[in-house]
């Protein structure tokens, strides 16, 4: 039977079906519908039945979404894509395609699929990181999720900035948390965007900050220096805490090639040992890993 992942990102859905060898066997991806929950479910449907029927066989379905399902309610919760907030996302894909899925915060299918076959293949304790509109994080160990006892395990990016400058701590942004000072507010792809923009009055994106700063353009080059200090605080803190051996950067910042060699540079700054042996590495599967993980949720429950 194929195994059918679902990657519900904040602005593209991706899918894959994988073969079970993790072949791929087709990919297809299509914008996500912008603050419309009923044209997501839709979304998703359509993706998942028109493969079905370009393969001839029905798979399973584990689907990667922002956020959490609630132990309490069932619903989702946490998620910066907010119209998924309160929603019974789980039961009503099931209830349109009429058979059972499974569902796993983005950034856990992430780190699944690192573990299972990619960059951290093999390693005792990962975790997996989710760097592009939001902040997200996952752990995997001994190749499980690890899902904690209020659903929230890895969930970094809504703990304050450690070790702030002065000037973070007088003046940290706002977080659609309803909170102020996320790391996920300085770390996603807006947050670096904004840094940018209040320097230089301009509106780049990260890609274009990095290729500004690879032809020497100052600003970038400092915007980006700033970013990569405090990526290095905030992952000192999960190595402090967690110890993992590898830590897999996912999302559209992962592609900042910059990031492998400069932040294990500064994180021997924040982290509590004389020697660290932690790998920062990209995801060997690029921004599909998590659509690999979800499919992968048939082999691990």
């Amino acid at each position: 039977m194929i195994r059918l992942g679902v990657d519900l990102g904040g602005t593209k859905i991706e899918l894959i079906a994988l073969d079970d060898s993790g072949a791929v066997l087709l990919r297809r991806r299509k914008p996500t519908p912008q603050g419309e929950y009923q044209a997501t479910l839709k979304a998703i449907c359509s993706l998942i039945l028109e493969t079905e029927l370009e393969l001839r066989q029905q798979g399973t379905v584990g689907i990667g979404t922002p956020g959490a399902l609630s132990l309490a309610t069932g619903r989702i919760k946490n998620a910066n894509s907010t119209c998924l907030n309160g929603q019974p996302l789980q039961q009503d894909l099931e209830k349109l395609l009429q058979r059972s899925i499974r569902l796993e915060n983005d950034a856990n299918c992430l780190a699944l699929s690192e573990a299972t076959d990619g960059a951290a293949a093999g390693a005792a304790v990962v975790f997996g990181v989710i760097i592009g509109t939001g902040t997200g994080g996952g752990i995997v160990i001994n190749g499980k999720i690890l899902t904690g006892a209020n659903a929230i395990a890895g969930e970094w990016g809504h703990n304050p900035l450690p070790w702030s400058h002065r000037e973070e701590f007088t003046h940290p942004p706002d977080c659609y948390c309803g909170k102020k000072g996320c790391i996920e507010t300085w770390l996603s792809g807006p947050g670096l965007a904004r840094d940018y923009q209040s320097v230089s009055g301009k509106i780049f994106n990260p890609k274009e900050i990095d290729l500004k700063a690879s032809q020497g353009d100052q600003i970038c080059e400092v915007v980006l220096q700033l970013y990569e200090d405090r990526l290095a605080r905030s992952l000192a803190h999960i190595i402090n805490i967690l110890d993992p051996n590898v830590i897999v950067l996912g999302g559209g910042l992962s592609n900042l090639q910059r990031l492998y060699r400069n932040v294990p540079k500064q994180w021997k700054n924040y982290v509590f040992s004389d020697e660290i042996n932690t790998q920062l590495v990209p995801p060997l599967y690029g921004d599909s890993s998590g659509v690999r993980g979800a499919a992968w949720l048939w082999n691990i429950k």
